[in-house]
């Protein structure tokens, strides 16, 4: 027989309703005005990088979906400890990762490409193996999705350029992030 579960139901239709629901103002309600602009420069970073404004809508607007989709998933104590291990080294990794990307851009001539893009795979994997079990292949490939657009070598070669015209955007990015380190939120 198969067993009914109310919690279950309300869970996936959380899911369901929010990701429909996910764009950037839907982002911008959902998160504080530091994730916020950092979102915002995410996006702006996309756009200018490949003249595309649905794929930089597209890349965002499946960040925030993965981003609430976890966010349900731990309000509603779905992972297992060793789920729960996976999510505090995806969050150690994401945390290093912000702090490389900050010193890159403020310590000149730093910049090492093959370092953050092994960064932001090693976030991609944690994330993926941390979800796979809970999430549709259509999630894991949103994540997929974000992560190999942010980790694209030609974007961070463009995104570190220090008089390029991502340079404000990168200098917008690293402040959040510093406020974000600074709050514990990241």
């Amino acid at each position: 027989m198969e067993a009914f579960s109310s919690k279950d139901l309300a869970m996936k239709a959380q899911k369901k309703f929010l990701s429909h629901m996910a764009s950037k103002s839907m982002a911008q309600m959902m998160v504080d005005d530091t994730s916020g602009e950092v979102l915002d420069e995410l996006y702006r970073v996309s756009k200018l990088h490949t003249g595309n404004r649905a794929e930089a809508q597209k890349v965002l607007k499946n960040l925030v979906k993965v981003a609430v989709k976890v966010a349900i998933l731990i309000r509603h104590d779905k992972f297992s400890k060793d789920e729960l291990k996976v999510a505090q080294d995806f969050r150690k990794k994401l945390h290093n990762g912000a702090m490389t990307a900050i010193s890159f851009q403020e310590v000149e001539y730093t910049f090492d490409k093959a370092v953050m893009i092994e960064i932001l795979n090693e976030c991609r994997d944690l994330l993926i193996h941390l979800v796979e079990n809970h999430l549709t292949p259509k999630s894991v490939g949103r994540i997929q999705h974000v992560f190999n657009h942010y980790s694209d070598p030609e974007l961070l070669t463009h995104l570190y350029e220090p008089k390029g015209t991502l340079w404000p955007s990168l200098t917008k990015i690293c402040s959040g992030l510093n406020r974000m380190i600074e709050e514990n939120k990241l």
